[in-house]
């Protein structure tokens, strides 16, 4: 008997990567030899400004919450050492919890390594059969991954998508499920608050409507949105004047505005996250947050909550980078928030930009395929409260250059 086999998973992958090279889309890792700031220190460039962090409030660096880290560091150890029901739970993951439920007005709150674990943790835990989970269509790869898990453990959950923002289909889709024999259980509609690679936010209050006519549940990723969104940087339902409340859980991270370290959570009704506690295979099965992130995040939500300056001085940012992109040629796509794409469809172009730009000491990522769809590949820049004018002012000049000005 003679057996053909199927090319090695070595030549396979060398095939895959020398492809993506040749079309120019394949992704090179930059390395920072620094703290990540308005501006970072880049291996083989130097010193160039960083607009493509998540560190929305410049709280990454800030001395205050990198000596919290220190501090928690020195306390508790460099690690847990164990899941939280074992004895990985300290008194620093009771405060953040704490911090966090305060922030957004709700009962509790529960954190994970990353949203990403919170996004796998809250759909297969507190979902069931007989349930229907209406998403977004351009709702974050963790989200769609999470509902994809949920679905495979809990058979009998089902599952649609919407077009992105169109509240007409998303009635369409909620009186469906309503109609329909299977649905037994809860609706559940999950959307981002930010959307992070359009930049554009959820019709937060259109949503809250339609979920009360249908009696389905509200769930937001904010990630984008907390600490940027609302004259507090609450979030994206502060954004619209809607009470933390109105929106049933939250899930977030600790990575971007609120220190930038690592981490995310769940954050709703005392009754939810303790079943979370209970069932939550990411709270069964994976350490906790480290006790050094628990400690500076935690530092970082504080200085938010008392100095609601920075979420103003990242607005005026925001409208002076959009006003200055504009008048390079580029055009950006409108919103409100400290994303700003600038759409140039190919992904090889998208690169190859990025690349001209960083060599003109302007750090800038070029995402395409499979990030965002074929055709729809941009430049993503992102502002920080962190900014100077003259940051701002370099990456305009630069895009000039680009633009043949």
């Amino acid at each position: 008997m003679t057996i053909t086999h199927a090319p090695t998973f070595s030549l396979r992958t060398k095939e895959i990567l020398e492809t993506l090279a040749t079309n120019g889309q394949l992704k090179v890792l930059q390395s920072i030899e620094g703290p990540m700031d308005a501006t970072v220190r880049l291996r083989g460039y130097g010193e160039v400004v960083c607009l493509c962090s998540n560190n929305y409030l410049g709280l990454a660096n800030h001395p205050e919450v990198v000596e919290a880290g220190i501090a928690g560091m020195r306390k508790y150890g460099a690690g847990t050492a164990s899941v939280r029901f074992i004895c990985g739970t300290f008194d620093c993951h009771e405060r953040i919890e704490a911090r966090i439920a305060d922030f957004y007005g709700v009962e509790a709150s529960y954190t994970f390594t990353s949203c990403w674990n919170a996004n796998e943790a809250i759909f297969p835990t507190l979902c069931e059969a007989g349930d229907m989970i209406v998403s977004d269509e351009l709702n974050h790869a963790s989200i769609i991954d999470g509902i994809r898990l949920a679905a495979s453990i809990k058979k009998g959950l089902l599952r649609c998508v919407y077009r992105h923002g169109d509240l007409g289909m998303l009635r369409e889709r909620l009186a469906a499920a309503r109609a329909n024999a299977e649905v037994t259980g809860t609706i559940w509609v999950v959307t981002d608050g930010v959307f992070s690679m359009e930049g554009d936010i959820a019709d937060l209050p259109g949503i809250r409507a339609l979920c009360d006519e249908f009696c389905a549940l509200l769930v937001v990723d904010d990630s984008h949105g907390t600490g940027v969104m609302g004259e507090t940087g609450r979030g994206t339902h502060e954004h619209w004047g809607m009470d933390g409340t109105r929106v049933d859980y939250f899930t977030g991270t600790l990575g971007k505005a609120l220190g930038g370290a690592a981490g995310g959570y769940i954050a709703g009704s005392r009754r939810a996250i303790d079943l979370l506690v209970q069932r939550g295979r990411p709270t069964l099965f994976s350490n906790a947050l480290p006790c050094s992130v628990a400690c500076s995040a935690d530092k970082a939500i504080e200085i938010l909550m008392r100095e609601p300056g920075r979420v103003a001085r990242l607005r005026e940012n925001v409208a002076y980078a959009r006003a200055g992109i504009a008048k390079t040629g580029f055009s950006v796509l409108e919103s409100p928030t400290a994303i700003c794409p600038i759409i140039v469809h190919d992904t090889a172009k998208a690169i190859r930009m990025s690349r001209q730009l960083l060599e003109r000491g302007v750090f800038v990522i070029g995402f395409g395929y499979p990030v965002v769809p074929e055709g729809h590949a941009r430049l993503r820049v992102q502002i920080s409260a962190a900014h100077e004018r003259a940051h701002l002012d370099a990456l305009f000049a630069a895009l000039r250059t680009l633009n043949g000005q």
